[in-house]
């Protein structure tokens, strides 16, 4: 067994490194087509811990989440279009919060349904499921790390989380032969697709070329608000069981983040700051699978059902939003997909309704990475009230 934090670090680099290589090239990335290359990222870790190759207790492990997630948040952040956002207009904006507080309805009724198999522990877990499912991955591992959800709770919302999204994925897909069935029944106002069209243009991210300078930079900005929002939060009040230090830590570099990206520090993106945020994002999870056991996957198939329970009540949600605001199907797929896929999926789904507003499915996305941590940890809160 491995106790040596070098190599401890070396091995997961080494992990997450194999994993994207096979994802990038084109005769392997069929492969994960079904479980993405983040399921694999931190399941292998896992194994590797499992196997007993990795001391799961290692304190390295903890350091790196602790440590290196406030970095990832503030790379990620940083480069956010708040203008664009805004301009996707009052019912693109609607519809994605209708969504999302369709998602922590149902996780609420969810969580009440299946506690008595499950057990109150997993209240927090439910909330880092809410919040991937508001925003996405870089959400549910930052209220993980807030609420402090325990290993055992994690791994099985990590396996809700891969399997759920793409089930739901493809029944929107689906669903786009009732476009023009739906639009006539519900009166919907088209001409909004117009106006999104004239407005947003094309929102695609140019591809940058990473460079020492630029990485180097990146690292420095990023080490300064992580070591930022950890002073700044040893300031704030901690409650027992509600805000602790970690929780203000996450809540704190994300403003941060918000903050910066209306300042000119939003050009770090040419250096590739959501690229290398991202990379340094799955190092932490490659962390957080080290210090979990496949003995915690007992529970999978109940919390699927329950998975299953929050879809419903979201898609619920949203049409009724879309009855009361007459949009049209096109907006309740894109913000469904937006919250409950992400920045990846969510413009392919956009393009399949309407083909040229992908752009409005990505904007829904990062809108639902700003707000996904804050949403998540609010529910898991409110489960934790009826734990």
């Amino acid at each position: 067994m491995i106790h040596d934090p070098v190599f401890i670090v070396s091995v997961l680099l080494v992990l997450e490194g194999f994993v994207l290589w096979l994802a990038a090239q084109p005769r392997t990335s069929a492969w994960f087509n079904f479980l993405p290359p983040v399921f694999w990222i931190y399941f292998l870790p896992m194994m590797a811990s499992s196997a007993g190759l990795i001391d799961a207790r290692a304190p390295i492990l903890g350091m790196i989440i602790a440590n290196v997630l406030p970095m990832a948040l503030f790379l990620l952040l940083v480069t956010v279009d708040l203008k664009a956002i805004s301009r996707l207009g009052a019912k693109a904006l609607g519809m994605f919060f209708c969504g999302s507080l369709g998602v922590v309805a149902g996780t609420l009724l969810a969580f009440l349904m299946v506690k008595g198999g499950v057990g109150g522990k997993f209240w927090s877990g439910f909330g880092a499921l809410s919040a991937s499912w508001i925003g996405g991955s870089a959400n549910m591992i930052a209220t993980r790390e807030a609420l402090g959800t325990p290993d055992n709770v994690f791994l099985p919302m990590v396996v809700v989380d891969t399997i759920v999204p793409y089930v739901w994925m493809g029944i929107l897909i689906a669903g786009v032969r009732w476009q023009e069935a739906f639009d006539r029944w519900n009166s919907s106002d088209r001409v909004v697709l117009d106006e999104l069209k004239m407005s947003l243009g094309t929102q695609a991210r140019p591809q940058t070329l990473l460079t020492m300078p630029g990485v180097f930079l990146l690292g420095v900005c990023a080490l300064s608000a992580g070591v930022a929002a950890k002073y700044a939060a040893g300031y704030l009040p901690q409650v027992k069981d509600l805000f602790s230090t970690s929780a203000w830590t996450i809540m704190v570099v994300s403003l941060i983040g918000l903050g910066a990206s209306l300042t000119p520090a939003r050009r770090l993106e040419a250096c590739g700051a959501s690229r290398v945020g991202y990379w340094v994002l799955y190092f932490v999870l490659t962390a957080i699978g080290a210090k979990a056991s496949l003995s915690d996957l007992g529970t999978s198939v109940v919390l699927i059902s329950a998975g299953g329970v929050i879809i419903v009540v979201h898609a619920l949600f949203l049409l009724g939003a879309a009855r009361l605001m007459r949009a049209p199907l096109f907006l309740a797929a894109a913000a469904s997909q937006a919250n409950i896929g992400g920045v990846a999926s969510a413009p392919v789904v956009a393009a399949v309704y309407e083909p040229g507003l992908a752009s409005v499915g990505l904007l829904l996305a990062i809108l639902g990475n700003i707000v996904g941590t804050y949403g998540g940890i609010l529910c898991g809160q409110c489960c934790r009230l009826f734990s």
